[in-house]
C-alpha cells in the first residue's frame, strides 16, 4: 500500500487560511476529493484558536494577531504582539552600515559623530538611511522614531571580550573602534591593512546585538520560571505578559517578515533588496506601503534565505515556524503562569531556533571563507603575471570583512565555542594576509595597527579551506556555498607539513 501526504492551502471566508493535511492511500483519493469539494463549498467560520477536524488541521501562519491575554487588562489593544524596539535596531544597523561607507579618506569628526548617533545615541531626529523607498518599493517610515523612540545598538551589544579582534576589547569597544576607523577611511576601506569597515561593522553588529540578545537573553534567561513570568505584565503598564514580550523580542531580532511562511526564500531575498517586483509580496496587508516593523526582511533572516535558496536547507521557515509555534503556546496559556510542561515545550522551540540560527551564521562563515579563497587564487595569478591587482584586492578585503565579521558573530551566542573559536580565530587571523606576507598583529597605545610576518598567500588559501572544514565538522552546515573542500587534500599535500599547514 502506497501512502501519500497531501497539503492543500485553502483560502476561505473572512480571509482565514489553513493547511489541510491528510494521510491517504491511493484507494481513497476519490473519497478525499469529494470531502474537499464539500469543504470548499461550505461556509466555514474560524475562531481565534486552532481547529482540528479529523485529518484537517488549522494552523497560524503568521507572527501576528496573537490576542491580549494579560489578566485585568482594560485598554484598547487587540493584540499582544510587540517588537518595535527590535525593528528599530534592525533599521539602526542598516543605517549604520550605510554610513560606514561614506568616508573620504580624511579625518571627519562630523561623520564620526553621525555614526555614533546611530550606534549609541538615543536622540530624536535620526533619519532612516536604509531601508528607504526604492522606486516602486515604497517604505512607510522615514524616521527612526516612527518605529520606536530612544533606542540604540550600544546598550544591547555583547559585553564580553572579543578575542578574535586585536586589543582585548569588549563588544561595544570593538564596534566603537571600527566606527572611529571607518569615519576616516575612504568609503570605509583601508587598503593598508585590508579592512572593509562597512562589512566588519555590519556582520559583527548583527551577531553581537541581534543574535546575542535573542539566543543568550530573551530565549534563554528570560524563559526561566521566575524571570518575566506569564501571569504578570512584562513591565508596569504593559499590555503583554512577561513571556509574550520576551518571545516577541527574540523574533524581532531574527529580522523576518511576520508573514514569512507565505514567502519563498528567494522572495525574502528580493524583499531585503527592495526589488520592485517584490513589493506586492512584502505588502502583506495591502495598504500600499511596506511597514518596517512587520513587513521588511533584515539581517540573519536574509542570510537564512540566502542559504535556503540553495535548496539544501530550510533554516528560514524552520526558525520562523518555531517562533510562531512558541508564541501560540504562550498565548494558549491565557495569561496564566506556564506549567513546567509548557515551559519545557517552549524551551524546545527555543532550542530549534538557536540551533538553526547558529547554523545560518556558520553557513555565512563557510561561504565567505570560500569567497576569500577564490579571491586569493585570482590575486596570486594576477601578481604572478604582473597584472593590476587593485580591484581584486578590494574584493578580497570585502569578502574577508564578511568572513571575519560573521566569525566574530558566531562567538557571541549562547554556546561557548571553546576550541572551535580558538581554531577559527587563528586560521583567519586579525587581518587578511597582505601582499608582503604580513598580517595585523595588534593595536599600539595610539590605536594604530601593528603588523608581523605571516602566512604566505597560498598557505592562507589552505587556512580558508580549513575554516570551511571546521564549519562542516562543528556545525554540520549543508548549503555550503563556494565549497572548495575538494581541493583541500591537494593543497595540503603541495604545501607539506610546514608552518602553512600547521598554523591552526
Amino acid at each position: 500500500m502506497i501512502t501519500i501526504i497531501i497539503k492543500i492551502l485553502i483560502n476561505i471566508p473572512f480571509n482565514a487560511k489553513f493547511i489541510i493535511e491528510a494521510d491517504i492511500t491511493i484507494g481513497f483519493r476519490r473519497e478525499l476529493t469529494m470531502k474537499i469539494q464539500k469543504l470548499l463549498s461550505a461556509s466555514i467560520i474560524i475562531g481565534s484558536s486552532l481547529i482540528y477536524m479529523n485529518a484537517f488541521a488549522a494552523s497560524n501562519q503568521a507572527y501576528s494577531d496573537f490576542p491580549v491575554t494579560l489578566k485585568d487588562y482594560a485598554g484598547k489593544k487587540k493584540t499582544s504582539v510587540s517588537y518595535s524596539g527590535q525593528a528599530t535596531r534592525q533599521v539602526l544597523h542598516n543605517s549604520l552600515k550605510s554610513l560606514a561607507g561614506k568616508g573620504t579618506g580624511e579625518e571627519n569628526a562630523e561623520l564620526k559623530a553621525e555614526l555614533l548617533a546611530y550606534f549609541e545615541g538615543k536622540e530624536e531626529g535620526r533619519a532612516i538611511l536604509d531601508p528607504t523607498t526604492k522606486g516602486a518599493f515604497v517604505i512607510k517610515q522615514s524616521q527612526v522614531d516612527d518605529i520606536s523612540k530612544k533606542k540604540n545598538l550600544a546598550g544591547k551589544t555583547y559585553k564580553g571580550i572579543i578575542s578574535g579582534w586585536p586589543g582585548n576589547l569588549t563588544g561595544p569597544e570593538v564596534l566603537k573602534f571600527m566606527i572611529d576607523k571607518a569615519s576616516s577611511a575612504n568609503k570605509g576601506y583601508d587598503p593598508l591593512v585590508g579592512y572593509d569597515y562597512k562589512q566588519l561593522i555590519s556582520k559583527f553588529a548583527m551577531g553581537a546585538v541581534f543574535y546575542n540578545q535573542a539566543v543568550d537573553n530573551y530565549l534563554d534567561e528570560k524563559l526561566t520560571a521566575e524571570n518575566k513570568p506569564n501571569d504578570k505584565p512584562y513591565k508596569e503598564g504593559a499590555y503583554y505578559t512577561g513571556k509574550e514580550h520576551s518571545w516577541d523580542e527574540g523574533f524581532g531580532y531574527f529580522g523576518a517578515p511576520a508573514h514569512t511562511l507565505s514567502l519563498t526564500p528567494k522572495e525574502v531575498i528580493a524583499i531585503t533588496k527592495r526589488k520592485a517586483d517584490a513589493f506586492a509580496k512584502a505588502d502583506a496587508n495591502k495598504d500600499g506601503v511596506v511597514d518596517l516593523k512587520t513587513e521588511m526582511a533584515y539581517a540573519h533572516a536574509y542570510y537564512a534565505a540566502v542559504a535556503d535558496a540553495s535548496g539544501k536547507t530550510n533554516y528560514l521557515h524552520t526558525i520562523t515556524k518555531a517562533f510562531i509555534d512558541g508564541r501560540q503556546l504562550i498565548s494558549d496559556a491565557k495569561g496564566e503562569k506556564l506549567t513546567d510542561k509548557q515551559r519545557q515545550q517552549l524551551m524546545a522551540h527555543a532550542d530549534t531556533i538557536e540551533t538553526n540560527w547558529e547554523k545560518v551564521i556558520a553557513e555565512a562563515v563557510f561561504k565567505y571563507a570560500g569567497s576569500t579563497y577564490k579571491d586569493i587564487q585570482k590575486l596570486k595569478a594576477t601578481i604572478d603575471n604582473n597584472g593590476d591587482a587593485k580591484e581584486i584586492f578590494r574584493n578580497y578585503a570585502k569578502h574577508w570583512g564578511e568572513l571575519k565579521g560573521f566569525s566574530l558573530a558566531l562567538q557571541t551566542g549562547k554556546n561557548n565555542l571553546g576550541e572551535t573559536a580558538v581554531k577559527l580565530n587563528r586560521l583567519i587571523g586579525f587581518s587578511p594576509v597582505l601582499l608582503g606576507n604580513t598580517q595585523v598583529s595588534g593595536i599600539d597605545s595610539n590605536g594604530a595597527y601593528t603588523q608581523k610576518s605571516s602566512e604566505t598567500l597560498e598557505g592562507y588559501m589552505l587556512h580558508m579551506l580549513k575554516v570551511q572544514k571546521l564549519m562542516v565538522d562543528t556545525f554540520n552546515v549543508k548549503a555550503r556555498s563556494n565549497d572548495g573542500l575538494a581541493k583541500i587534500g591537494d593543497l595540503s599535500k603541495k604545501l607539506g607539513s610546514g608552518k602553512s599547514a600547521e598554523n591552526d
